[in-house]
């Protein structure tokens, strides 16, 4: 598979990156300067995060290993989605619902329908949004305000270990196809992490209005 850019491998002692391309400077520099818009969406994330994995161990309960293991990331991402409010809340932003953006959306719709190959999709899928959220959160440290930084510096050591938590799952879960499936959905998810956006998501390619003045 190929290399991944200077910066972005994973944190934790994993020197394995599943993430084909870079987040394009283009985004990084919009989500900066639109940070009161990105951290609800942030908010969003989180919760999802923890319904996702949720709905992995009701979907697949007799695997034990599996469940306990998501058992305790979904605690954490619920942990993590408390301390975003708590940062909003000192930072007087409302927490507004959203719609999937473009990004989850795509995934989504390019995972297979049959088991087991859906199990292994939905692992790979969250090693590849984990893998993505660590990059981010690395990136965007030095460019936020100072109340965002203690905890984006954390969470992208968390969301680092979530990354290779999933890649595990699937690597024990299809031996033998997981790298061959996990090339294909990575490709699909380096193009929409950087081609234009409609509007700024924490996952979303660089907006197209990626020139509003910086907020507050």
């Amino acid at each position: 598979m190929k290399a991944a850019a200077p910066g972005c491998a994973s944190a934790a002692g994993d020197d394995e990156d599943i993430l084909l391309v870079r987040t394009p400077a283009a985004w990084v520099l919009a989500a900066a300067a639109r940070w009161r818009e990105l951290i609800v969406d942030h908010a969003n994330c989180e919760k999802k995060a923890a319904s996702t994995a949720l709905a992995l161990i009701f979907a697949y309960p007799e695997e034990r290993e599996l469940t306990l293991a998501l058992s305790r990331l979904a605690r954490e991402e619920l942990r993590h989605f408390e301390q975003v409010m708590s940062v909003m809340s000192a930072q007087g932003v409302s927490f507004v619902r959203q719609r999937p953006g473009r990004y989850a959306q795509k995934l989504r719709a390019a995972l297979r329908t049959l088991e087991p190959q859906r199990k292994l999709d939905l692992l790979l899928m969250g090693a590849l949004i984990e893998a993505r959220s660590a990059e981010r959160f690395r990136l965007l440290v030095p460019h936020l305000p100072r109340p965002l930084v203690p905890l984006y510096a954390r969470l992208a050591l968390s969301e680092a270990r979530h990354f290779a938590q999933y890649r595990d799952l699937a690597r024990r879960c299809a031996p033998g196809e997981w790298r061959a499936r996990l090339a294909d959905l990575a490709a699909l998810e380096a193009q929409l992490a950087t081609s234009p956006d409609r509007g700024l998501r924490f996952h979303s390619g660089p907006p197209q209005d990626a020139h509003a003045a910086p907020a507050g």
